[in-house]
């Protein structure tokens, strides 16, 4: 577990519910030729959730030569999408001819609607070919993981569970870390997009619940570091001392990853503007505590976490980054808060 320390964190938007296609419509690749005439959609790429980090992930695999679906729910987003390079629709059986569609979805209830479709509508289990594979790089429970490989398994497709550590800052720049668990044969046909979308894979694994397992994990150690760095700068500024200096003394010495660099600069700077916002940030806490429940793991600071987060949220700053622990800490504290820190 020594890689997680070098991990960027992660800040998933939150794009709309997708409506599936109906069994009637036309074959995806009807609608999506090839450039070369030949017909065919299966050279394609399909992306499903294109918030922040979804729209800048499909625009680098646009860069890097792609072919990109993306399917939208709104088809206002669809002319900002032609702009970036993408191929954009409404229909998510055009992404049925595609080999490889990738998942960038803010929690369960989105995937599984992806996957298993709703009413007669199709989901990506009944419509997709056999042998494509769902890479889904949505950070979702184990269960709904194990319980999507499954489906796909039964059709006779692949599944890649491939969470990432990084904002949408770090996926326009490529800078995001793969944390990537699957069948070994499927893990290597998504390499090379994966190779384009981060700096680094670590694949943990064949089974798909791994790498969320570890990825959730992963988040909670940066949550609590998020909560810690909150309660120390508000005790430094409480005693009027100038949390900068402070923050600089820390990085240079004991705490310099990434976590105590980035996020604890933000805090300093009361920078609270949503990259991974608190209602997001709080469904993986407790996504990580029915983990911890299940197996019998008591993890008391991830519950605090939580109640901030909460407590931050009832106080209406769910618009706000998980940064914005270090708002409520200061609230708590009756520390100094800067006029422009609330929303």
């Amino acid at each position: 577990m020594q890689f997680m320390s070098s991990l960027m964190l992660k800040a998933e938007s939150s794009p709309p519910r997708l409506a599936s296609a109906t069994t009637t419509d036309a074959a995806p690749e009807q609608r999506y030729p090839r450039a070369n005439g030949g017909g065919s959609a299966q050279s394609d790429i399909g992306f499903v959730g294109l918030g922040r980090m979804g729209t800048a992930m499909a625009t680098n695999l646009v860069a890097a030569g792609h072919a990109v679906i993306a399917c939208v729910r709104r088809p206002e987003q669809m002319g900002t999408l032609v702009a970036l390079g993408l191929k954009p629709t409404t229909d998510l059986a055009d992404l049925f001819g595609c080999e490889v569609v990738i998942s960038m979805l803010p929690d369960d209830e989105a995937v599984r609607e992806v996957v298993f479709g709703r009413q007669e509508r199709k989901g990506l289990a009944a419509g997709l070919k056999p042998g494509a594979v769902h890479l889904s790089m949505s950070t979702v429970s184990t269960a709904a993981a194990s319980q999507l490989a499954s489906a796909h398994a039964r059709c006779g497709q692949g599944y890649v569970a491939a969470p990432v550590f990084g904002n949408p800052d770090a996926a326009k720049a490529r800078q995001l870390f793969v944390v990537a668990a699957g069948a070994p044969v499927d893990v290597e046909r998504c390499r090379p997009l994966l190779d384009q979308l981060g700096q680094q894979t670590f694949v943990v694994g064949n089974d798909p619940a791994h790498a969320n397992l570890l990825k959730l994990m992963g988040n909670m150690l940066s949550a609590t570091a998020l909560e810690t760095l909150g309660e120390t700068v508000a005790m430094i500024r409480k005693r009027g001392l100038d949390p900068g200096r402070f923050l600089e003394m820390l990085t240079s010495t004991m705490f310099g990853g990434r976590v105590h660099r980035i996020y604890g600069q933000r805090i300093v700077a009361r920078d609270y503007v949503a990259g991974f916002a608190l209602p997001l940030a709080l469904k993986d806490v407790r996504l990580a505590l029915a983990e911890a429940e299940s197996a019998a793991v008591p993890m008391p600071s991830v519950s605090a976490v939580r109640d901030r987060m909460i407590t931050g949220i009832a106080r209406g700053y769910g618009e706000l980054d998980w940064t914005a622990l270090g708002l409520i800490a200061a609230e708590e504290a009756g520390a100094p808060i800067s006029q422009s820190a609330a929303p």
